[in-house]
């Protein structure tokens, strides 16, 4: 299957290259790949928008059957059973299923990580001839090449860190949760950002650069969803 999705989106981002590449002269401080590896990240992110929708439309209908939920669980705190068959109802009477955000997950997982795989290996995916893919520029802004690391903490990596902890601040700031959930979600909030962070010091820059653009879609997204999710509640009062 990764090999199978490797493919597609090798293909996809070779297409975007020579597009670019037939422009006209290559920006020194831009080359034709990175250009490429932006506009390529940024149509995968459009591939999968209908899902991010459907997971935050997901999320904001479990937040309105909070309030009915913990009522349920205080007033059978001592009977599980019909604890869980009145929640199950109340999912059924709002047509919710609980289900649906591991589903989201599933289907977005192997797709990033056959994206990841692309970057990480372009000459198979990407290129196929290694000889042409040596001769190709790979400097970006202040990176020389984006097959190394960048060689500047300050850079992607740091970058990568502060928009993952902003992406997950933005997903979870009106998630309403019990105190416990509360408290393991901001050391996640923590912890990921920092473990991403940790990680693009040795990630190919070329990944590292997927993963900002990708974080940035993901924040602006995240934003025009919360409001537009924010409006229509206050429409439906």
């Amino acid at each position: 299957m990764n090999a199978f999705l490797g493919n597609i989106f090798g293909g996809l981002l070779k297409l975007v290259f020579d597009m670019v590449s037939n422009i006209g002269v290559e920006p020194e401080n831009f080359s034709y790949y990175g250009i490429a590896i932006i506009i390529t990240t940024i149509i995968f992110k459009f591939i999968l928008l209908p899902v991010s929708l459907h997971q935050s439309k997901s999320t904001q209908k479990m937040n309105e059957l909070q309030p009915q939920i913990k009522e349920i669980q205080k007033k059978y705190k001592n009977d599980p059973q019909t604890q869980q068959a009145k929640i199950m109802e109340v999912y059924k009477t709002n047509k919710y299923n609980p289900m649906s955000g591991c589903l989201i997950l599933l289907i977005q997982f192997p797709i990033i990580i056959a994206f990841f795989n692309v970057l990480r290996d372009p000459i198979t995916y990407v290129f196929k001839d290694p000889n042409f893919y040596a001769t190709i520029s790979k400097n970006f802004l202040w990176i020389p090449n984006l097959e190394k690391p960048d060689p500047y903490l300050w850079g992607l990596p740091l970058l990568a860190g502060i928009t993952t902890y902003l992406q997950t601040k933005l997903m979870t700031g009106n998630t309403q949760m019990d105190p416990k959930a509360e408290s393991t979600q901001k050391t996640m909030n923590i912890f990921l950002p920092f473990m991403i962070f940790w990680a693009a010091r040795s990630f190919a820059s070329g990944l590292a650069l997927y993963w900002v653009m990708g974080n940035i879609f993901q924040i602006i997204q995240q934003v025009i969803s919360n409001r537009s999710l924010g409006k229509i509640k206050e429409e439906t009062r």
